[in-house]
């Protein structure tokens, strides 16, 4: 993981652990395609499109061409398949058995963001943190420069009240549009989506593909100092040139998930090709050969062992999706 966004390799493999991409009872398009512009493609292998760069594939992905496209594929749907959205696939495992339904992954067409106000920024759900606090950085916007800090997109943070540094979603945003499983789009005020520690209201299967947030009147080069500060500290506690996940459990009240899973022991742990960083112990990494399971095996295990140590019980942070 890094502040740059993870490159679009799509090929289907890239060793021999891959798994089998076989989906029974999937070989017609789950909706009509006539008139549809994106690409849909069967049992697509996911792991490239995640930082873990493990797991299986989707029954369906799906790449909408523009959000038009994409309301259209969603109404002739109707809701009739799980539905998730997929954005730089940071915090985030995908299970070795694959995806059930259709996963729907907004790129570029959903990767604009601009300034629309005085003190706000418009961003597609696609768009990077980097780039909304630079956005509002250049536009002399204040109270956005953690989403610097935040690996992902703006549709992940808005439906996971993404947060870093002392602030979160839920301080910044005003609204955003949302299309529901029926293909309805429809504008979600910041108080619709009941904002708790890493949680929103939104329904499964509803794909968020903008949002709007509001900060401040600033400095740009004040701003930018703070920027630089917060890539510099991520730089120096969290193993970003690895294949990882972020922040794997949530932080207790009032006290760190790193702190308990360090002195549980397990710094260093492994289970398989799955390893606790040594720099940072809320991170899991991937040292190389890691199968999704022994990903999310190495994780239960630290939860298993901090809740021995400390007789706490550790909430997953990261999303875990799909078949075992």
């Amino acid at each position: 993981m890094s502040d740059m966004v993870q490159p679009d390799d799509r090929s289907d493999r890239d060793d021999g652990s891959a798994p089998t991409c076989a989906v029974e009872g999937a070989v017609d398009a789950p909706v009509p395609i006539a008139d549809i512009r994106g690409d849909l493609t069967r049992d697509a292998p996911l792991k490239k499109l995640v930082w873990f760069k493990s797991g299986g594939c989707a029954d369906w992905l799906f790449e909408p061409a523009d959000l038009a496209d994409l309301k259209l594929f969603m109404e002739r749907l109707g809701g009739s398949m799980p539905i998730m959205a997929l954005g730089l696939g940071s915090n985030l495992i995908v299970r070795d058995g694959g995806v059930p339904g259709v996963v729907i992954r907004l790129g570029k067409p959903f990767s604009e963001c601009e300034v629309t106000g005085d003190t706000t920024i418009t961003c597609g759900a696609g768009t990077p943190g980097i780039l909304a606090a630079s956005t509002a950085r250049d536009a002399g916007i204040a109270g956005l420069e953690f989403l610097r800090g935040i690996p992902g997109t703006v549709g992940g943070f808005v439906r996971m009240n993404g947060g870093a540094y002392g602030r979160e979603v839920a301080d910044i945003l005003i609204d955003c549009d949302v299309i529901m499983p029926d293909g309805e789009l429809v504008t979600l005020p910041n108080s619709d989506l009941k904002y708790t520690y890493r949680h929103s209201a939104l329904p499964e299967g509803a794909v968020v593909v903008s949002a709007r947030f509001e900060g401040t009147p600033g400095d740009p080069e004040e701003i930018g100092a703070e920027m630089d500060r917060i890539a510099e500290a991520r730089e120096n506690s969290q193993p970003l040139r690895t294949k990882t996940g972020g922040s794997t459990f949530k932080n207790p009240g009032g006290m760190k998930a790193w702190q308990l899973v360090d002195e549980a022991g397990c710094r260093g742990f492994k289970v398989g090709g799955a390893q606790v960083s040594e720099k940072h112990t809320n991170f899991l990494i991937n040292t190389g050969d890691a199968t999704s399971a022994d990903i999310e095996g190495l994780g239960e295990e630290v939860r298993e062992r901090v809740f021995r140590n400390s007789g706490v019980a550790l909430e997953w942070e990261i999303q875990r999706v799909g078949r075992p």
